[in-house]
């Protein structure tokens, strides 16, 4: 039988930019996985802080690009959804790279405001208010205008909202409008239930906002949940939305920014392939082929992309405690965590994420399932994106086998309820944020130490 490095060689195109193997031993953007364990334990989750700014660099620098060579009349704005990680260390290195952000709840405001007392941030950064809005939110949104956060830009998900601006900020303020975009068509519902109807949308205008003396129409945002491929629903979804700006443009001269959402994919194989290249050319032919058609100027183009940036940042390794045989042909690896509580979206959408051992990579290998801790049932991982099976090390020679998920920095903190009670009382792992110095040194440290049951306690009333 061969081993499990020669199953991963004659499968992937292996090693690559992020991964390769020395020593028998994993070694991901060239840190030992190994020497983490050593100093910290399991199980963990880390940050790999490089990775968030290579990935908004590398979405700057294609959208430019094309923008170079398509002679686009407009510019391109880079905006992050907090949504998908709220932790400092992320924001820090999201505004760092000259990133923006979209905001999706009240509790995102004040995160604006630590950014801007640390002078991380000035008055004149984007701050995209997206999501139907409780009168907290609005709150929040209409004290950042009047403090002079100019490009504060609430985006109104129903029209209701925006007599809450009208009647409350001083001066002249900018709005957005969410447009209501199709579903998939195999999605349960026809229409998003965020934003408005296309049909209703010049009449509100011409009847609402383009009498007022203070409102300006800023920008018109769609965003459809299957994020940018190259399908005919993304090409028709976005095509649709640019008829609608070109129409709205014309009688509302103010208009000049698109916000087309976010959505790029990030590597959930060591198989997946994804031309950004392309696509990003395509975005930029596409809007700029319809708004000449229609003779209306080409608009400033604004994403937000949440997964994207964050989500190739993240891992979470594990120690396999025990193998159980548990029929004829099932064998189970239990691990020292939980999918359920460390990683929901195994759990809730059945996400894929690159799984691969740590190390022993030169033993032999065989099917395996992986076990969390919980009693639930649906506690496991059985099978990869590029395959109904999982292939793990047999670990016959002895020692403890690691193994990890990678590409798991989106989401996975908030949904699982990072800090607070979770399924069995499975505690939040320890994490580890892992960096490098100017001079190229990886270093890594503790972010938080893994949930105490005194934390938990206090939660339930104890």
């Amino acid at each position: 039988m061969k081993s499990y490095a020669d199953l991963i060689d004659q499968t992937f195109d292996f090693p690559n930019d992020e991964f390769h193997v020395k020593d028998n031993e994993l070694y991901f953007h060239n840190v030992r996985l190994t020497e983490i364990i050593k100093q910290y334990g399991t199980p963990l989750k880390l940050t790999y802080l490089p990775k968030i700014g290579q990935n908004i660099q590398k979405a700057k620098k294609l959208f430019e690009g094309a923008i170079s060579k398509n002679k686009y009349k407009g510019s391109y704005t880079y905006c992050y959804c907090t949504k998908s990680s709220h932790f400092e260390f992320v924001l820090d290195q999201v505004v760092k790279n000259g990133a923006h952000i979209e905001t999706s709840s009240a509790f995102d405001i004040p995160i604006v405001k630590k950014l801007y007392e640390k002078g991380q941030i000035d008055k004149d950064f984007y701050i995209l208010c997206n999501g139907f809005k409780r009168p907290l939110y609005t709150d929040y949104i209409v004290d950042l205008i009047n403090q002079g956060f100019k490009n504060c830009i609430p985006i109104l998900d129903n029209m209701k909202e925006f007599d809450i601006y009208n009647d409350r900020v001083d001066n002249e303020f900018q709005i957005g409008i969410r447009v209501a975009a199709d579903e998939e068509p195999n999605f349960e519902f026809y229409t998003s239930r965020l934003g408005i109807r296309y049909k209703d949308i010049n009449d509100f205008y011409l009847s609402t906002i383009q009498p007022n003396k203070k409102a300006k129409l800023k920008m018109l945002h769609f965003f459809i949940n299957t994020g940018i491929k190259d399908t005919a629903y993304y090409w028709s979804e976005l095509s649709r939305f640019m008829y609608k700006y070109c129409d709205l443009k014309k009688v509302c001269p103010e208009l000049d920014t698109i916000d087309i959402g976010g959505g790029f994919p990030i590597k959930t194989s060591l198989h997946f392939e994804f031309d950004y290249e392309y696509i990003t050319d395509q975005i930029v032919q596409n809007i700029q082929w319809i708004c000449n058609k229609n003779h209306v100027p080409t608009p400033n183009i604004i994403t937000e992309f949440g997964t994207y940036t964050v989500g190739e940042s993240g891992a979470v390794l594990y120690s396999v405690l025990d193998r159980k045989l548990q029929n004829d042909k099932e064998l189970w690896y239990m691990i020292d965590g939980s999918f359920i509580t460390h990683l929901p979206d195994i759990w809730g959408v059945n996400q894929k994420f690159i799984m691969l051992p740590v190390n022993q990579w030169d033993d032999n290998f065989h099917k395996v399932n992986i076990g969390g801790l919980t009693c639930d049932s649906m506690d496991y991982y059985n099978s990869e994106a590029h395959s109904s099976e999982v292939f793990l090390p047999i670990a016959n020679n002895g020692g403890q086998l690691y193994i990890g998920f990678f590409h798991t920095g989106a989401y996975q903190e908030s949904l699982g309820g990072y800090g607070g009670i979770q399924h069995c009382l499975i505690p939040a792992p320890k994490h580890v944020i892992i960096d490098k110095h100017e001079n190229g040194k990886v270093h890594s440290y503790l972010f938080n130490e893994d949930q105490s049951s005194e934390s938990m306690l206090k939660t339930l009333g104890y």
